[in-house]
């Protein structure tokens, strides 16, 4: 992708740095946010992202009913691995509007 290579530097990231936006995650992208954000959860699941090939903008579109389809039968391994989906896409729109808020007031 044009945008992922553009996106992407060789210079050392710093800790004022952006993240990389969510869209732009790849299935790689995707295993490091499960591993650091459902540490426990990952080597029983991660392997189901893989397979199916979880992006970065797939990852924020699914749902309850989309992890049970992956196979994650455990209510309450799916309910933790929602909630911290839903974290993820909070976190994605705050930022979203910040960027939004800088713009209108000709910040950027």
């Amino acid at each position: 992708m044009v945008e992922e290579s553009s996106y992407q530097s060789s210079k050392p990231k710093s800790r004022a740095a952006r993240p990389k936006p969510i869209y732009l995650w790849t299935v790689q992208d995707v295993q490091t946010w499960l591993r650091r954000h459902c540490s426990d959860l990952s080597p029983l699941y991660g392997h189901k992202f893989e397979e199916h090939e979880i992006t970065g903008r797939a990852l924020v579109r699914i749902s309850e009913g989309t992890l049970l389809r992956l196979g994650i039968d455990n209510p309450l391994h799916r309910q933790e691995v929602w909630r911290e989906i839903t974290k993820l896409r909070l976190k994605s729109d705050i930022l979203e509007i910040r960027d939004l808020e800088r713009k209108e007031a000709g910040m950027v």
